[in-house]
């Protein structure tokens, strides 16, 4: 798994213990292991001791984990699972409302990746961006949609959610996190679906996406990839780019350090 660019982050539930070797097999940057949406109410302690037993017999494994949300009566249980293991490189904190909620989550000594999947976690994004111990934002457009009563793919919720997404973005960079992650793509068989929604948020300035299923991993990470003429454009903009070069003309175009920076981020990118 990269430990730096991260396009896919592929949940997996932990009533499934069996699909987790899958799901690192799977090409994924990031596995999650999930103890909250994909874990019925009365599973949650068999879940969270699914994965107590995995960890200790797998130690070399390196996962994520997602909690259930702070208020839930298991939530400091998970929490006190993934401090003790080291193969918990990271926390995905639901319903993230708050920056005393981060904070707590963050005494595990893991990273800490804040779902925003709430009115209230969209209202206080600046102060839950800003906490100490966050690593990366990630989106959760299906909760964020149900909890404002958005209509499911209707003109006005998608406008309302790039207005959100915007939010996020501009948070991270503003604190200075990894780039965040988009909300997944619900439709496992509609790949062109999948490779649209994945573009759209590349272009927005999303660094990838969580994901639900293995055969979404490739599709994210085709529809992350610069496009051709976006490579081409880039190489002549670097092969051009000589030494003490600060401003210069390219097919009748001025090149100055912006545009040096976006050819070199599309080069990081493509490999």
């Amino acid at each position: 798994m990269s430990t730096s660019i991260v396009r896919s982050a592929l949940f997996v539930p932990a009533t499934r213990p069996e699909r987790i070797p899958k799901a690192i097999a799977s090409g994924a940057d990031r596995v999650i292991v999930d103890l909250e949406d994909a874990v019925q109410e009365t599973l949650k302690e068999q879940a969270r001791d699914n994965l107590e037993r995995f960890l200790s017999d797998t130690p070399e494994v390196r996962i994520l984990v997602r909690v259930n949300a702070p208020g839930h009566w298991a939530h400091a249980a998970d929490l006190d699972l993934c401090r003790r293991h080291a193969g918990v490189i990271g926390i995905l904190l639901p319903k993230a409302e708050n920056a005393t909620q981060v904070l707590t989550a963050g005494r595990t000594g893991k990273p800490i990746w804040p779902i925003i999947e709430s009115a209230k976690g969209l209202a206080a994004l600046q102060e839950i961006a800003g906490t100490q111990g966050i690593e990366r934002l990630s989106f959760g457009s299906l909760d964020l949609g149900l909890d404002l009563n958005l209509s499911t793919g209707s003109p006005a919720a998608e406008e309302f959610l790039s207005h959100a997404r915007y939010a996020v973005l501009l948070s991270t960079r503003v604190a200075g996190l990894a780039p965040a992650l988009d909300g997944v793509f619900p439709s496992i068989e509609d790949t062109a679906g999948l490779h649209g929604a994945v573009q759209f948020a590349r272009d927005m300035g999303f660094g990838g996406a969580l994901c639900i299923h293995p055969r979404q991993v490739t599709i994210i990470h085709q529809a992350l990839k610069p496009a051709p003429d976006e490579l081409i454009w880039a190489q002549r903009i670097m092969e051009a780019a000589g030494p003490g070069e600060g401003v210069f003309v390219l097919d009748g175009q001025m090149v100055d350090a912006p545009v040096i920076g976006r050819a070199q981020a599309i080069l990081a990118l493509a490999s």
